[in-house]
Parts: structure tokens; C-alpha cells; sequence
């Protein structure tokens, strides 16, 4: 089938540009088919092999620019992103790491991460959930280590789990992975989350690497504590995980327990983040080192927090509680925001503090979530290590 791209968009799309847009097509089809695509340019070249698919951003990937979509091209294409990470494949100190990055590795709306010798498949959009057997036999045969695997749907419907068993074996829970070599309980058919992002393996490591040695680290929305686990490796003097989900607290012990540190000797606290800011200035409570990573987007009870119009509030309350020569670790997944608009938020509301700051360290995505040049978005992740003077 052919779908034709308005001629406005054939230079954009042309170049490299990956995502499709319903304003870049001349006809939007009503039903999308579960089918490989032609796009079109306004004259009628073939300009990629693509498919359509409702997803959170676009409608559309381009896919292969040299001609049509088939299962020989699939296994090339898992196959080449296998080899990318040999580097990880080979590090008996990291087991856990991203196999497959959607549009980075030439196929968007699919994510693969590999636990051990368990793969979990990420699908978002029904398109290409559709089109699941002839894309896992494609990986089957290009992976063939992969005993085992899960799936998690994130994109919109009622008839489906949020997450499942796909194939092969069962994985054991917890599933212990290693990064870094720390060791991490990760559970692959618990909902939408496992127990890890993996985005985060370079930051963690600096925190394994001493960042925080010898200090106290305050983690915000710690989710499992991974960040508390990291720093108390790298010989932190005291961690305190603050999550306002119930869970966190298992979670996180688990984390700890797993490393043969006691969680008795760390603090592990359920409450509002914000909530504790204000519990935090009562008792006069000062910390070393603040990790700040929310979610994109939250609801409470209370309140509806999101990165672009709340962040620089989370910025000025951590502030208030950081010691002298303090290390803030300011972290953001949102991706309709740039790095640069992000800086702005957080020197915006370092400068309401009347603070002196520098920036010293900058990460951004790890080298297997391979990122398409085209597409800068798909560069998420945005992480700054901050040390600020009172």
C-alpha cells in the first residue's frame, strides 16, 4: 500500500527525519492497516518503507529509506544493534542495558532491554504490536541467547495487560542484574516498570565512582532507591530514599539487601516529596548531596506536577536543605523540553536563591540508548551535577 507525503514535508522527511506526522500526509487513512507502507513524495518516488501507527507522539515511522520492510531486513537490523553493544555483552560487571532503541536503531515505536538472558519488549503503538510474530522471529534468529521474554504495552487499549510473558522461559523474581557491578532485584512482569531505568547506568556509576563518598544523599522520588543503592556503593555516609508510593518501601530495602547493605542504617521514607521539603526545614535537616528525578508528570491528591512548570519549585526547595559546597544531581525524562530550556529552569530558580553555582557534569542518554541524529528528541534524558555555594 502506498501512502503519499504532502510536499511541504519532503524535505524534512527526506533528510532523515524518522517521525510522521498526520499533517504530513496528503490523506490520512481512516483505519490504520497492520501492514508494511510506501511513503511517497508529491510525484511519486519512493521516498521509504514505513507503516502508520497512533502513538503518544506522531502517527508514523519511517523505517527503511533503500527499499521494502522484510524479515530478512528485521534480523539486520537486530543484528547490527546487537553488535553495537558488544561492549556490554562482554562487561561481566553490567547485565542489564538497552538492546534495541526504537527510531535510534532504525525501527521507532519498539524498545528492547536485556535482563540477564531475558529480553523486555517495549510496543508503542498497536500498529506494530500487530505485526509482533514476524518481528520477534526476526530478533529470535538475529538473539538467539535471549532465553526468555516479556512485554509491555504502552499505548492505549482495554483489551490488553499492561505486561506479559511473550516467550521462553519464565525469568526468576526478583531477577537479579547487574550495572556497574552492583547488583539490582528487577521483576520483568510487574506492570509497566521492572525495577531499573536503565537510562540512568552513567550517572549511577558516578555515583558508584565516589561522587557522594563520605556524604549524606538525599534521593527524591527515589522509586526502588537505585540512586541510594549507588551512592552508599560509592561509600556514602547516609542515604535518605523519600517516594510517596507505599511500594517504594520493599523496594527499596530490597535494593539494599541485595548489595549486603543494611537498610536499617539508611533511611527509607513514604511521603510527599514537597511535603518532606517543609518536614526537612522544621527539623533543620541539611544534606550533602540532592538527587532531584521526577517523573515528567505526577498527580497527587493535592497537586499535578509537571517538569516544565513545577521543576524550578523542586530546585529552590532542594536548595534551601543543601548544605554549603553542596552537590545537587538535577535530572529530567521529559522530552517535549530542550537541554537549553531545561538549564533555564533550573538557573532561573538557582538565581531566585541568590546562590553561586557552577555546572560541572553533564549526561545525557548512555551509548546503547542510541539516539537518531534527525530526531533530537529522542534524546531524553538530561542530567546535571550542580555544586552550589551559599
Amino acid at each position: 500500500m502506498n501512502i503519499r507525503i504532502t510536499k511541504k514535508s519532503e524535505k524534512k522527511l527526506k533528510a532523515g527525519y524518522p517521525l510522521v506526522q498526520k499533517e504530513d500526509l496528503q490523506e490520512t487513512p481512516q483505519k490504520f492497516s497492520a501492514e508494511w507502507l510506501d511513503f511517497l513524495d508529491s510525484k511519486g518516488n519512493f521516498v521509504a518503507s514505513g507503516y502508520l501507527g497512533e502513538q503518544n507522539k506522531g502517527i508514523g515511522w519511517l523505517v527503511n529509506r533503500r527499499g521494502s520492510i522484510d524479515s530478512e531486513f528485521l534480523e539486520n537490523l537486530f543484528l547490527k544493534a546487537k553488535n553495537e553493544r558488544a561492549v556490554f555483552e562482554q562487561d561481566l560487571g553490567t547485565t542489564a542495558y538497552r538492546l534495541f532503541n526504537g527510531e535510534g536503531d532504525g525501527l521507532g515505536g519498539l524498545t528492547i532491554d536485556r535482563y540477564d538472558e531475558f529480553a523486555v519488549f517495549s510496543w508503542y503503538n498497536e500498529t506494530l504490536y500487530n505485526m509482533k510474530e514476524q518481528i520477534i522471529q526476526a530478533f529470535k534468529a538475529s538473539v538467539p541467547e535471549i532465553i526468555g521474554g516479556y512485554e509491555k504495552i504502552r499505548f492505549s487499549t482495554q483489551s490488553l495487560p499492561e505486561s506479559q510473558k511473550l516467550f521462553g522461559k519464565d525469568a526468576p523474581e526478583p531477577l537479579l542484574v547487574l550495572e556497574n557491578g552492583v547488583t539490582y532485584a528487577t521483576y520483568l512482569n510487574d506492570g509497566l516498570m521492572t525495577g531499573i531505568f536503565l537510562d540512568q547506568k552513567e550517572v549511577r556509576g558516578r555515583l558508584i565512582d565516589g561522587a557522594a563518598a563520605g556524604k549524606t544523599v538525599l534521593n527524591m522520588f527515589s522509586y526502588t532507591g537505585a540512586f541510594s543503592v549507588a551512592s552508599a556503593m560509592g561509600g556514602a555516609a547516609k542515604t535518605t530514599s523519600v517516594d510517596l508510593a507505599k511500594r517504594s518501601l520493599p523496594k527499596t530495602k530490597e535494593q539494599f539487601e541485595v548489595n549486603q547493605i543494611d537498610p536499617a542504617e539508611q533511611k527509607i521514607i513514604v511521603m510527599d516529596v514537597f511535603e518532606y521539603f517543609k518536614y526537612a526545614v522544621r527539623k533543620e535537616l541539611h544534606y550533602d548531596v540532592i538527587v532531584l528525578d521526577p517523573p515528567s508528570f505526577a498527580r497527587n491528591k493535592k497537586k499535578v506536577f509537571s517538569v516544565a512548570k513545577n521543576y524550578g519549585d523542586l530546585v529552590e526547595d532542594a536548595v534551601t536543605i543543601l548544605a554549603d559546597k553542596g552537590l545537587l544531581i538535577a535530572s529530567t525524562n521529559a522530552a517535549n523540553i530542550s537541554i537549553e530550556k531545561y538549564k533555564k529552569i533550573i538557573i532561573q530558580a538557582l538565581d531566585k536563591k541568590h546562590v553561586r553555582y557552577q555546572f560541572i557534569e553533564t549526561y545525557q542518554l548512555p551509548i546503547d540508548f542510541k539516539t537518531n541524529k534527525h530526531f533530537q528528541e529522542g534524546n531524553y534524558l538530561k542530567v546535571f551535577f550542580i555544586e552550589i555555594k551559599k
